[in-house]
């Protein structure tokens, strides 16, 4: 897509009402002036990351904007081709930026710049700031590339300490994560950005997914009998598995399951002869060998032939969250002259951690909270994007101190 070029004048017009919503803007044009304050600047990022419709599959389009943003910010961007969009959106590609020519640095930071579905558009009321992927997780991908600008700006990081990571296809199995492997890198940190309230993450539950289907024999339903309903075939499943008695652990509570989808049949007077069931795993305890081997005992109590698939998936993720310094309960990022520390939380959701494989220090932080994403009222504060900057750079400076 071309970029559209504006004079300075009107670029300075645009952005010095950039947190009014009523503004608006190109979207596909990187330039943010530089005489904004840096508040501005970092809502005026975050505006554009959310204005750009990336749902899983779309990507192409923030990536542009992204790769653009970043190159007129002096950074060394390299693409790396995950795969084809879906529905004729453009390649999908992941973004690998960082300062000079050394590619291989001893921080790296890192979120996704996918969204689940529907699209719904940028809004600003006072202090929120609403739409789709505004917490998760542009507000991380704004938030850590100011957090990169600063400290370069500071004097504080050059060459070889710091590089961005932006990978497409989170939120659907982590396909862009994956892909990373092949860039043939490693670091010794890799800080990973997703909604966590401000608070260092100390770990997460594990993933694991279930499908079940059943076979019957169509007919008309005023005769039962000579049919066989896939629908009352797998109800009797889903519910042993409700049953299931899964393990739990002190640190992330009771193991879970989610029963996400359930389809089958054509009609309400027809028997219907196909059926089907996903259901999502929330692993607190073990691997997901030891579960599934429960839930399969689970539903061979119904007593039904069933085709039942285990989809991959992994244990509990322990995250580090070794930053010195008091904790507090009533905040959730703290300052005086320096750094001192973070609340820690522990979360439910999966994360791209375990799809990128190393030996390094992983840690996971963001504005935001994970009550409002995937929702249809999804939005942050102003406040929440400008702590989680101090939270970043906190953590990028404590990261390269240790090294």
């Amino acid at each position: 897509m071309q970029l559209l070029k504006l004079p300075i004048l009107l670029l300075l017009t645009n952005w010095a009402s950039a947190t009014s919503i009523d503004q608006q803007r190109p979207i596909h044009d990187p330039a943010i002036p530089p005489s904004l304050s840096s508040t501005a600047s970092l809502l005026a990022l975050h505006k554009s990351l959310i204005e750009i419709e990336s749902i899983t599959g779309h990507e192409h389009d923030v990536g542009q904007y992204l790769i653009d943003y970043l190159e007129l910010q002096d950074f060394t961007v390299e693409r790396q081709e995950v795969g084809p969009g879906i529905e004729g959106r453009g390649k999908r590609e992941n973004i690998l930026a960082y300062f000079g020519k050394e590619r291989e640095t001893r921080v790296l930071v890192s979120s996704h710049i996918d969204t689940v579905p529907p699209f719904w558009k940028y809004g600003r009321e006072g202090e929120d700031i609403w739409g789709r992927g505004s917490v998760d997780a542009k507000g991380s991908v704004a938030a850590q590339v100011k957090a990169a600008e600063e400290l370069r700006s500071a004097g504080k990081i050059g060459e070889g300490d710091v590089a961005l990571l932006f990978v497409v296809g989170e939120e659907t199995g982590g396909d862009g994560m994956k892909k990373a492997n092949d860039l043939g890198l490693k670091w010794d940190t890799v800080i990973f950005g997703e909604p966590t309230e401000l608070k260092l993450a100390s770990g997460h539950k594990g993933i694991a997914g279930l499908k079940i289907r059943a076979k019957g024999k169509a007919g008309h339903s005023g005769y039962p009998e000579l049919g066989k309903n896939a629908i009352a075939m797998i109800v009797p499943a889903l519910y042993e598995l409700m049953k299931a008695e899964l393990p739990w652990s002190e640190k992330y509570g009771n193991t879970t399951l989610n029963f996400g989808t359930i389809e089958g049949g054509v009609a309400a007077n027809v028997i219907a002869e196909e059926a089907y069931a996903e259901v999502s795993i929330r692993i607190a305890d073990g691997e997901p060998a030891a579960i599934e081997k429960i839930l399969l005992d689970a539903i061979q109590k119904a007593g039904q032939e069933l085709d039942v698939t285990f989809l991959a998936g992994y244990g509990p993720v322990y995250i580090d969250s070794d930053i010195p310094g008091k904790e507090h309960k009533s905040v959730k990022f703290y300052s005086t002259n320096s750094f001192l520390g973070f609340e820690k939380i522990v979360v439910n959701y999966g994360t791209d951690i375990p799809n990128l494989k190393g030996d390094h220090k992983r840690y996971l932080y963001g504005p935001g909270t994970i009550l409002m994403a995937h929702s249809d009222h999804e939005h942050l504060k102003v406040s929440d994007l400008e702590t989680a900057v101090k939270g970043y750079k906190a953590l990028i400076e404590h990261s390269l101190k240790q090294l």
